[in-house]
């Protein structure tokens, strides 16, 4: 499995080999998502190419880079923690350059995190933005991913800040070129950047052939 080269930082701890999983994210200055348990979790994480343990993990990687921010940088910025198969994407406005590099290295420091891609924008933090407008852009990219059908929508994340499209996943170069141009060619979307590990073809099948397989055989893991 080879790392995108759309992630500039790498952790310090080396790279481990290891969908539309629900975009669960984390506003460091609102709420924590809710744990998928139950049947339904089985069911997303068997549509997931990520393990059923990464899949969990990458929910509390969230929940712990948050916290540490949080409580070193209150809430005058505005910064959300997404992790996918253990990379975590910082994205939002801080205030200066300091702060971006710190909430870097914390999230660095986080157990189990792979790699940091920094998006952080440094510049005057607004007072309020719509996250109405991000949302329905990430439902819309989501939709035609669906409506495509040229690849599966559970294998690619959408996450939306401020018009801007983030695209995250374990996926093939073919799949990666065509979720990007479907997303940049999406109503609203300023920018998509790519923050995929890719895989080739043959181990694209083996691991939707064994997660087809199994994936009503395993229990829902906690954290």
């Amino acid at each position: 499995m080879k790392l995108s080269a759309t992630l500039p930082t790498l952790a310090r701890r080396a790279l481990l080999a290891g969908a539309l999983a629900i975009a669960s994210v984390t506003l460091l200055q609102g709420c924590f998502p809710a744990m998928v348990v139950g049947v339904g979790a089985t069911a997303l994480v068997a549509a997931d190419r990520r393990t059923p343990g990464t899949f969990v993990e990458d929910q509390s990687i969230e929940r712990k880079v948050s916290n540490l921010i949080r409580k070193n940088f209150g809430t005058l910025n505005r910064i959300y923690a997404i992790s996918y198969n253990r990379n975590v994407l910082l994205a939002g406005e801080v205030q200066n350059e300091n702060v971006r590099a710190e909430a870097e290295r914390l999230a660095g420091t986080v157990q189990n995190v792979r790699a940091v891609v920094n998006e952080l924008d440094v510049g005057p933090v607004p007072a309020f933005w719509p996250r109405r407008n991000d949302d329905a852009i990430t439902a819309n990219v989501k939709a035609r991913f669906l409506n495509n059908g040229v690849f599966s929508t559970n294998h690619v994340k959408v996450f939306t800040v401020k018009e801007v499209v983030f695209l995250l996943g374990i996926v093939t170069s073919a799949e990666a070129d065509e979720a990007a141009r479907i997303a940049s060619e999406s109503k609203g979307v300023k920018k998509v950047v790519k923050v995929f590990e890719y895989i080739g073809e043959d181990e694209a099948q083996v691991i939707d052939t064994r997660n087809t397989e199994e994936g009503s055989s395993f229990p829902p893991e906690a954290p």
